[in-house]
């Protein structure tokens, strides 16, 4: 490899998050010396019928809190920026998510001070006793259903609104193979169970087995648990978040002998 400098240095780490978040990500292990492969495991796409996006936009005033699962979320669910009301304040459920609320204008968002997920999201003080209170939650189309229904169940009056479509890749597999085969990849980074689901399809018996013999870092436990289940062997659970995923990696790289 490339001789690089920095404690990522030389070290090949395959990029799975969709192509957006994919690139900010390969740019922050780049500067950490490190040699980004990416291969989107989901595609994003626009809804199918975006009336519904667009008629909650028209009453976004009308809400308490506005909650963005993602950055897709905020990518595709964020209305123009100059209708946002100061008023309805936004949650997110980690800090990746908030600095994507940051960077169209939308400031000040909240942030779980424990775990980085739902959980996190349930345990903030505005959410914990929101009884007669209306949200929004901007989310993919069928995503998880825990936030809403604790929500409810603690008296809130909750909306979802589907804001975007995910899809597996539909190409691009012989490129992965190719890039295990040459041994490009040292490490693996997967940040959703759906996206890991669809790489592991796309995949061949021989990228299968070189990835079973590489680490592959998730930042939840979910995620994890997920992956162990796929059989992969040597799956290890970092802090949420991009610094966590990052963190990870470097601590891993700081007791491994470099693989190249």
């Amino acid at each position: 490899m490339t001789s690089h400098s920095g404690p990522l240095a030389g070290i090949g780490i395959l990029v799975t998050r969709p192509a957006r978040q994919a690139g900010a990500f390969a740019q922050k292990i780049a500067a950490l010396g490190a040699l980004p492969v990416i291969f989107p495991a989901i595609v994003i796409l626009p809804p199918k019928d975006p009336a519904r996006l667009a008629s909650t936009h028209a009453v976004i005033g009308s809400y308490d809190f506005a909650v963005f699962v993602s950055a897709n979320a905020v990518e595709f669910g964020v209305p123009d920026v100059r209708a946002w009301p100061p008023t309805v304040p936004a949650f997110a459920p980690g800090p990746g998510t908030a600095e994507s609320l940051e960077a169209v204008g939308i400031t000040g968002a909240r942030v779980p001070a424990t775990t980085f997920d739902s959980e996190g999201l349930l345990a903030l003080p505005e959410l914990v006793a929101p009884r007669g209170k209306r949200v929004v939650i901007f989310r993919g189309d069928g995503g998880r259903e825990q936030l809403g229904e604790m929500l409810r169940a603690r008296g809130a009056i909750v909306d979802y609104v589907g804001c975007y479509r995910r899809a597996a890749p539909a190409s691009g597999a012989q490129g992965l193979a190719d890039a295990f085969r040459a041994g490009r990849i040292d490490a693996v980074t997967i940040t959703s169970s759906e996206g890991l689901d669809n790489l592991w399809t796309l995949a061949d018996q021989a990228t299968r087995t070189a990835w079973r013999t590489l680490p592959t870092f998730v930042p939840h436990p979910r995620i994890a648990e997920h992956a162990r289940r796929v059989g992969l062997a040597d799956v290890v659970e970092t802090a949420g978040s991009d610094a966590g995923l990052i963190a990870g990696l470097v601590e891993w790289a700081a007791m491994t002998a470099r693989p190249k």
